[in-house]
């Protein structure tokens, strides 16, 4: 069974290129100073085009979350946990926690970034718990 990866482009290279080496990497404004996630070609904060891939500390507090008891397919384990991540740099981005009973994560739960091959070209940013009801 194949997972679905995601597509690689040009602008979203050098993120997926840094995941593959075990670094998570987000865009930082050279005008204003302001992370962001999702990869994109303009600063969401000011619009400059002055956009820097930094590497991120990988600390964050789970915002959000659902457990997923029903895989989608044969190649996905269930149950696995989709959570919305709050990164300490101010950012917030979706990937899943690993390594935890599903019944035991709660919201504000602190995570620490770590990284799962799914094929020979892509790493995946996951998610494991470091402490309930922490700061990043």
């Amino acid at each position: 069974m194949h997972r679905t990866l995601p597509p690689m482009t040009e602008l979203t290279q050098p993120y997926w290129e840094a995941c593959k080496a075990g670094e998570l990497k987000i865009q930082q404004c050279a005008n204003c100073g302001a992370h962001q996630f999702y990869p994109r070609t303009i600063c969401s904060h000011c619009t400059s085009g002055e956009l820097a891939w930094v590497t991120a500390t990988g600390r964050g507090i789970i915002a959000s979350f659902t457990v997923v008891r029903r895989a989608i397919s044969k190649a996905y384990d269930a149950p696995y946990i989709v959570a919305l991540i709050d990164l300490a740099e101010g950012v917030r981005m979706m990937s899943t926690v690993i390594g935890a009973d599903p019944d035991q994560v709660s919201i504000g739960d602190a995570v620490t970034v770590d990284f799962e091959s799914w094929s020979e070209d892509f790493s995946l940013p996951v998610f494991r718990l470091t402490e309930r009801g922490g700061t990043p």
